[in-house]
C-alpha cells in the first residue's frame, strides 16, 4: 500500500523515482512508495519537475498543486498534493495503476 500521509495543506505521498528512463509512467508500488519513471535525467531538477508533472497527471490535478517536500537529489521522495485529503488521493490512485 503506498504511503499516504494527511498534511495541513493536503496529502503528503511517497515516491520511488527511476529518472532517465526509456518510457515515463507509473510502475505500480514498491515498498510504500508510488513507483515513477520519467525520461528526464536527474540533472539540475529537471526529473523531479518531470515527476511532479507526471504525479498531478496521474492523480488528475493541476501541475502546480504538486511540489516535491523532500529528496530532491535522492531515488526515495515525498511530494506533496496539496488541496486533496489522502482518501481522495488514494482513490485516484487505485483508478490509475496498472492492475
Amino acid at each position: 500500500m503506498i504511503e499516504l500521509t494527511p498534511h495541513a495543506q493536503g496529502t503528503v505521498i511517497a515516491v520511488a523515482a527511476q529518472p532517465g528512463a526509456k518510457r515515463a509512467g507509473v510502475l505500480g508500488e514498491r515498498n510504500g512508495a508510488l513507483r515513477l519513471a520519467v525520461a528526464a535525467p536527474p540533472d539540475q531538477g529537471k526529473a523531479n519537475a518531470a515527476l511532479a508533472d507526471l504525479l498531478a497527471e496521474t492523480i488528475g490535478c493541476r501541475a502546480s498543486a504538486v511540489r516535491l517536500l523532500s529528496g530532491p537529489t535522492r531515488r526515495q521522495k515525498r511530494f506533496l498534493v496539496e488541496g486533496l485529503g489522502p482518501d481522495e488521493v488514494r482513490e485516484r490512485l487505485r483508478r490509475a495503476l496498472p492492475e
